[in-house]
Parts: structure tokens; sequence; C-alpha cells
């Protein structure tokens, strides 16, 4: 059975709804997990740390067999291990898929792997060919996310592998985004629009100036997110359009928006991209970031337009909105040190803990018709078309609905006696809107679906 665990957060979005995020538990004893991804079905990989790949099914459960096991070929030690997994465009055709690791020499490989050609449900081991390799200098700093971005290109995010220097130093893939295409050359190509590309030694770059960045994602208006892990001040979030090449993001010169280190020389303010948003090591008790995704799904129609993200010492999910971030609102704690955050076909999340080994689907409690029906009140059908009814169950006291679009602003609002009621719908166009019930001064939320 699920559970459910507490995690009030304060929604301050333009419709100023209240709204309680809660992590439901969807899948346990997954170990040191630090990727959550589908491949465009229902199922939903999770790669651990410890070099397994773990196949869960849509209810959670794990298959028996982990998907692939790579634990012989890896250090898992530090920020060592297996840290990234992605899935080719075309996975449902051609089976590929790509992972990254710190090898047992202590170096990044960047593989590409193929399904099971007798069982979808199993990576064929054998089939592991060589993409990239990445000569780390130490154990830090390893980023190791792997995207593929709306251009069909593979990105690679690499960390500076604690030598601060290596993120202005675009003789290094140390300290980057990098950018290569998969799907042509030997075993890559470059593409011609990558900043660097007639640069030897530097032609995967595709973005600078970066210490950790502990993963990164593309949302669906195609601009890119990447989470910046700091050293002893700032934490940072970055957002660009995804076709902007060559973005210097300012480390060492620059942690977040706090001057650094300039003892190497560093470039004109003007030619550096500042943070979206960051927070402070002081100011939130955090310590380092771990990136996350926009919000995709349905479900939840609070959490739209709002990108997600939590850190790693405070066990606290935080979260801003996408075009004009303001402050940032932060949950209650949890335990777990949460390690990834990724979302399923829908574009639903869920986050991992590094720590207890377990999977949480990320929820807005407001959203659900349990919450309706808890004080009282049903409403149905949901979804609904011409009509919706509300069941006071002869609750005798004063009573209103009210219908808001995504934007907070009033569509219908309509007395209720206290007993059957018809809201009338017909006039609203398919879509997802919040139907608020208010009785007596106390309101709850909960989506409502129009077809």
């Amino acid at each position: 059975m699920k559970k459910r665990l507490l995690l009030p957060i304060l929604l301050l979005g333009c419709a100023a709804f209240a709204q309680t995020i809660e992590l439901e538990t969807f899948a346990t004893n997954i170990s040191s997990p630090v990727e959550i991804v589908n491949a465009g079905t229902n199922q939903i990989y999770v790669a651990g740390q410890n070099g397994v790949i773990t196949l869960l099914e849509a209810d959670g459960s794990a298959n028996a067999m982990p998907f692939l096991n790579i634990s012989s070929l890896m250090q898992f030690v530090g920020e060592q291990g297996l840290l990234g997994l992605a899935f080719h465009p075309d996975y449902a055709t051609n089976g590929y898929f790509y992972i990254d690791y710190i090898n047992n020499e202590g170096n990044t490989v960047v593989a590409r792997y193929t399904r099971d050609a007798a069982n979808p449900n199993i990576a064929d081991p054998d089939s592991a060919l060589l993409i990239l390799g990445i000569t780390q200098i130490n154990g830090r700093h390893q980023g190791g996310c792997l995207r593929f971005g709306p251009d069909g290109y593979l990105y690679i995010s690499s960390g500076d592998s604690g030598v601060s220097g290596n993120g202005q130093n675009v003789t290094t893939t140390l300290g980057k985004i990098l950018r290569i295409d998969v799907d042509n050359g030997t075993p890559y190509s470059i593409p011609a629009t990558n900043p660097f590309a007639n640069t030897e030694g530097a032609d995967e770059i595709w973005a600078y100036g970066l210490r950790n960045p502990w993963k990164f994602s593309f949302d669906t208006s195609d601009n890119l997110w990447i989470a910046d892990v700091g050293e002893g001040q700032n934490e940072e979030i970055d957002k660009v359009s995804a076709t902007e090449a060559g973005i210097n993001y300012g480390w060492t010169c620059y942690e977040g928006n706090s001057a650094y280190d300039s003892s190497d020389g560093c470039p004109d303010d003007n030619t550096l991209t500042f943070p979206f948003v960051q927070y402070t090591h002081a100011e939130s008790g955090g310590c380092s970031i771990t990136g996350g995704y926009v919000y995709s799904g349905t479900e939840y129609p609070n959490m739209q337009g709002k990108y997600f993200f939590a850190d790693y010492c405070t066990n606290k999910i935080g979260w801003i909105n996408t075009e004009a971030p303001g402050t940032i609102t932060w949950s209650e704690s949890f335990a777990g040190n949460f390690t990834t955050i990724g979302k399923d076909v829908n574009g639903e999340l869920y986050i991992g803990g590094g720590s207890n080994g377990t999977i949480y689907k990320i929820t807005d409690a407001t959203a659900g018709i349990a919450k309706v029906s808890a004080s009282g009140v049903t409403v149905y059908p949901n979804p609904a078309h011409n009509e919706v009814f509300v069941d006071m169950k002869n609750t005798a006291t004063t009573s209103q609905a009210t219908i808001y679009d995504l934007g907070g602003k009033r569509l219908a609002q309509q007395t209720l006696t206290a007993n059957l009621n018809s809201i009338d719908t017909s006039a609203l166009q398919a879509g997802i809107y919040l139907l608020e019930i208010n009785v007596s001064g106390n309101k709850t939320q909960q989506k409502l679906i129009i077809n």
C-alpha cells in the first residue's frame, strides 16, 4: 500500500491557492538511486549508484531481474559510481540507451547498451559500445547526467573534478555541458553548431563555467535547466533556451552571483550568464542542490508552470515559477537525502532518497477528489462534460462552489444547497480547472477536468 508523508508547502503563484505537497511512497529497497527516467512507456527505470538499474512497473513493483548490472565495471565510492541514464528517443525501435559511470580506473565512461532481443525487460550486458571517455583528476565533482535534447543530440554534464580552474578552461571537457550526435559518426560526431566545433579538444563543449552540474533537464518549451552545486556559499539554477550555445556560467570567477576567484583572470561580466535563481547556504541551511524538472503532468494543476528541485542536506523540496522566479518556496524537511528527481511518461514527478532507497511520487493533496470527499462532500463526474454534481451530503451550512482557470480567474460561482447540486459547465472549453468548495469558510480544492 502506498504511504503518504506530510510535506506542507504554500504555493504563491498567480492564483494564490494553498497547496499541500505530499510524498507518496512508490518503491522501496532501491540502493542509492541517482536517476529516475522513463523510456516512453508506463515503466520507470531507476539507476542506482551501485551500478544496478531497476525496472519498475506502473504500480511501483520491481522486476525480479535487474535491467542491467555493471557493478563489476566501476567504482562505487563517494561521488563515484553509476551516475547517469538516458534512453534514445527511438528506443522503442532501436533499443539503445546510454549510461555514464566511473570505471575501475577512476575515469568517466559514457557507453551505449542495447535492450535484450528476447526479453525487453532486461538489457544485453554484452552490447556495450564505448561512446566517450573523460579522464578525471580525483573522485570529486563527477557530473554524469545524460539527457537527449529537443534537437535529438545527447547532452552530458561533466563536473570540474575538484579542480576549480577547469570550469573556465575550454581545452578540457571538465566543468562543462557537452553535446554530441550519437546517430552519426563512429561512435559519434560533433554537431556543426557546437560553439567550439573546430577547436581540437573542445569540440564537444556546449556550455562551460560549471562546477558540478548535478542534474539538468529540458522543459516542454525547449528551455535548458541546470542545477549547479556550489562551493561554500551558493547553489544555483540556470535557465537558458536550448538553442543558446557557448554559454559561460561563470565558475570559478563567480559562485552563483558572488565573486569567487579571479586569480587566473576572468572574462568581462557582460559575457557571463548569471543564475536564474540562487539560494545561499546561510539562509537555507542547504549545501548541495539536486536538479529537477518543470512539471508537465496533468494530475496537479497547481504544480504547472513551476520548476521543482531539492537540496541533499536539508531534505527539502523547493520550487520556483518558470517565468518570474521570485523567491524560492521550500517544503518542510524529510529524511532520505534527495539525490534525483525524475518524471514518468505522463510528466508526473518522482524523487529518490539516496540514503533510504525510497522512490516517492510528488503529489498535491489539494488537487485530489479524496480531499473533497473527506470533508463530507462528493464531486462527480470528473472528468465532466456539460455539468458536474456536488453532493453536500445534507450539510446544512453556508456553502459555495467556485471554478477558476489555472491563472486564477474566476469563471463560475454558485451557492450550494444542503443536498445534490448541479453546476453547469457547458460553457467551459475542454481543459483543466480548479474547483473550490467553501463550507463555512473551510476551503478545499481539486482539479476539475472538462472533456
